[in-house]
């Protein structure tokens, strides 16, 4: 074989070892920080500033996910100091290859850590609705964490008062939407938060001042020029990862730090977000 040829082939298989070994081990097992300021047209300026830490797909036991990865992750999120933390779902594993089950009162023991003054709320995913809805709802409840499964909290701190309603996972959940007109006050302000964004276009307009949702992990593969070959959703791409406006109606999608199906991540790094609103008239990236 001609010199030129050996080193275009050591050259190529480097590549894809070194493509392998980023994607499988190198960024799966690394997190970061992913900030987001957030202009909101339905916010009170009263809560100008509110930190939403933002923590989805856990998947606890899928490979580098492991409970030592979840401790970071709660020291991480808590030396944020945010305002308050939501937990959009799937905090186990189910069919991961590669994965190893951890079990919800180990994940919900450490998870009763997270500190924020207004409070940390969660919603179930379907990977916990297929393992046992009922039993994971009871154990995150028993952990000092409100469940708001079709259910709305009124938050206030200081003049800072706005509506929380978590809404049941879009797949498996008996989701409630008509909750929102129902279990609000139309002057307060509204945040809603579920673990699947397929529910999005079937929101209220004009009603809700930000939505939240994890489940789709950035597709976890984001190639250059082509985005996410795969996402789990309805809406293929629309909804893979991060800030939309859509005709005015303001969307957030965690890509969330767990792996479902292949333990693998290339361009979409774990992460815990932190969302900072603001009151105004537009959004802004």
């Amino acid at each position: 074989m001609p010199p030129v040829r050996r080193l275009l082939r050591f050259f190529t298989y480097s590549v894809l070892l070194l493509l392998a070994l980023w994607a499988f081990w190198l960024e799966p097992d690394s997190l970061r920080v992913h900030r987001q300021m957030l202009e909101l047209t339905r916010w009170p300026q009263a809560c100008d500033g509110l930190k939403i830490a933002v923590l989805a797909d856990l998947h606890i036991g899928s490979p580098w996910n492991h409970v030592e990865k979840l401790q970071k992750i709660i020291q991480r999120t808590n030396a944020l100091k945010p305002d308050i933390i939501l937990l959009a779902g799937d905090y186990v594993i189910h069919g991961v290859l590669g994965g190893e089950h951890v079990s919800i009162e180990t994940i919900a023991a450490h998870l009763k850590k997270l500190q924020a003054p207004m409070g940390v709320y969660a919603v179930l995913g379907n990977h916990d609705w297929w393992e046992n809805a009922e039993r994971i709802g009871s154990v995150i409840s028993a952990n000092s964490i409100s469940l708001l499964e079709n259910k709305s909290q009124t938050i206030i701190q200081g003049e800072c008062r706005f509506r929380l309603t978590g809404l049941s996972d879009f797949l498996e959940g008996p989701r409630n939407i008509s909750i929102i007109n129902e279990d609000n006050d139309r002057q307060d302000a509204l945040i809603v938060f579920t673990h699947n964004p397929d529910i999005f276009p079937l929101l209220p307009s004009g009603r809700i001042a930000l939505s939240i949702a994890g489940h789709t992990h950035g597709g976890q593969v984001n190639l250059p020029f082509f985005g996410p070959p795969i996402v789990p959703s309805i809406y293929g791409q629309r909804y893979a990862a991060g800030h939309l406006d859509e005709g005015g109606e303001q969307r957030y999608i965690s890509s969330g730090s767990g792996t479902s199906i292949l333990p693998v991540r290339f361009r979409v790094p774990p992460e815990i977000t932190l969302l900072q609103l603001q009151s105004g008239s537009s959004a802004q990236e």
